[in-house]
This record gives structure tokens, C-alpha cells and sequence, in this order.
């Protein structure tokens, strides 16, 4: 959510998009009208720039790019806490797919959200990307033996005030799954290529009891008879995988 009306494109490169945790939520998120073809006329990456090989090229040799989102508005009390987010990307042999969970509705924060594997940095971890891979094992049982990591994008901080750092890697596909049924309700791929085509974002926008209007980006994703609705700052860190992507 931002405190203007501008558009993300005609924005500055650092707007906030924030959206708040559930409980304070005045609005069902699925239900906001969002802005028809605001995000589109943007590139889609090209499907020779989502291979392994092109994407560790990417990240061994980083372009000149800005991120197009880093931090949301604080509406929480929490003392600011340094966190990790796997980005798992998944080598199918019919493309790659990118692996994102489902929250369960009992945690404090984020509940029944689409999101990465990820968590809070603890003191006992060597750095953030063994933060991500000790997290991404916790919530799902991915094991590190199937992940190379390929770098981070810069830091988003959440509502929760949460210094969240996206840690990307790639992931072999003979991997099997074991579900935290505490943190996580489900786990699914979504096609890297739908998510980093801008046709399959929105931009929604809704107004803040100050008077400013908030704003975020979606990408709802039709899989089979389920919309796995991705928002918020899963897709505001998706956003900025494009942008890097595509720089």
C-alpha cells in the first residue's frame, strides 16, 4: 500500500506496497477491484532467460536494475526482525515452476497467505541462505540436497516488520515433500514463466482511512478448480524478480 494514487510505473522506484496482516485487514483483498491493463505493456522475460543456465548467468553477473518495491508502512508494534524467504525454482521438464505454500489460518502472521518458504533469522544460522534452506526444510521437508542457491535480492520489509531477504535458488524436481501441518495448509508450483509475465499481475487499490489510497499487486493463478491468489509482499518480491529478470 502506498500513501499516493501513482500508478507503480509512473511511481518512484522505492514506493511502499503494504498490505496488512489479516487481522488488520479492513478489506477482503480477493474483492478489491484492481486497475484493467495498469501493469500490462511490459515485457514478458523471455523463455531463453528462465533457464538454469541463463538464470545462474543472471545472478554471477548481476545487470544495472532497481527494485520496484522494498518496504511496507509499520502496523505493528514488532521490533523489527531480520528474516529469509526461499525462492525455490523448480527445473520440471516442462518448464520451470516456482514452489510457494499455502499458510495455515492458526499463525499469528500472515495466516492463510500464499507464500515463500522463509522465517526469522535465527542467531544459531551461518547466514541468510542457511536461514532459507533451514526454513524451507522446517516448513516442507525440502531438503538442501536438491537446492543450489544463486543469490539474494534486496531486502522487503513487511507490515510485521519483518527485513525479509529473497534467497533464490534452483531445485531438482526428484525432491519429496513433507508438510509442517502447524505452518503450512499446502504446498504448489506455479509456472516461472505465467508469474514473470506483467499480463498476469494486477495492481489494486483501495482507500485508506486517512485519505491516501493503499495499494499492492496481485497474481491470481487459476490451478485446475483452485486460484491460488498471490498478493502482497509475495508478490511484491515476485514483482522484483522480474524487474531483475527482465533488466
Amino acid at each position: 500500500m502506498t500513501n499516493s494514487s501513482t500508478s507503480p510505473q509512473a511511481a518512484s522506484a522505492e514506493i511502499v506496497n503494504a498490505v496488512a496482516p489479516p487481522t488488520l485487514l479492513q478489506f477482503d483483498p480477493r474483492k478489491v477491484p484492481f486497475v484493467a491493463g495498469e501493469v500490462q505493456g511490459l515485457p514478458a522475460v523471455a523463455a531463453s532467460q528462465l533457464t538454469a543456465q541463463a538464470l545462474r548467468s543472471r545472478f554471477a553477473t548481476p545487470p544495472a536494475w532497481t527494485p520496484e518495491l522494498r518496504r511496507e508502512p509499520k502496523m505493528t508494534d514488532r521490533v523489527p526482525a531480520q528474516a529469509a524467504v526461499l525462492v525455490p525454482i523448480v527445473q520440471r521438464p516442462q518448464g520451470a515452476t516456482v514452489l510457494l505454500t499455502e499458510r495455515t489460518s492458526n499463525l499469528s502472521t500472515h495466516s492463510g497467505q500464499v507464500a515463500f518458504p522463509g522465517g526469522r533469522v535465527d542467531s544459531e544460522d551461518a547466514n541468510i541462505a542457511a536461514a532459507a534452506l533451514r526454513e524451507a526444510w522446517e516448513e516442507v521437508g525440502l531438503s538442501a540436497q536438491y537446492i543450489e542457491v544463486l543469490g539474494s535480492l534486496p531486502t522487503y520489509t513487511t507490515v510485521t516488520s519483518f527485513i525479509v531477504t529473497p534467497v533464490v535458488s534452483l531445485v531438482q524436481p526428484d525432491f519429496e515433500l513433507t508438510i509442517n501441518p502447524y505452518e503450512v495448509a499446502e504446498a504448489f508450483e506455479v509456472p516461472l514463466a505465467w508469474l514473470m509475465d506483467p499480463a498476469n499481475h494486477r495492481h489494486h487499490t483501495v482507500p485508506a482511512p486517512d485519505g491516501t489510497r493503499r495499494q499492492w499487486y496481485s497474481m491470481p493463478y487459476q490451478d485446475g478448480a483452485d486460484e491460488r491468489f498471490v498478493w502482497g509482499a509475495t508478490a511484491g518480491m515476485l514483482r522484483n524478480l522480474y524487474h531483475f529478470l527482465a533488466a
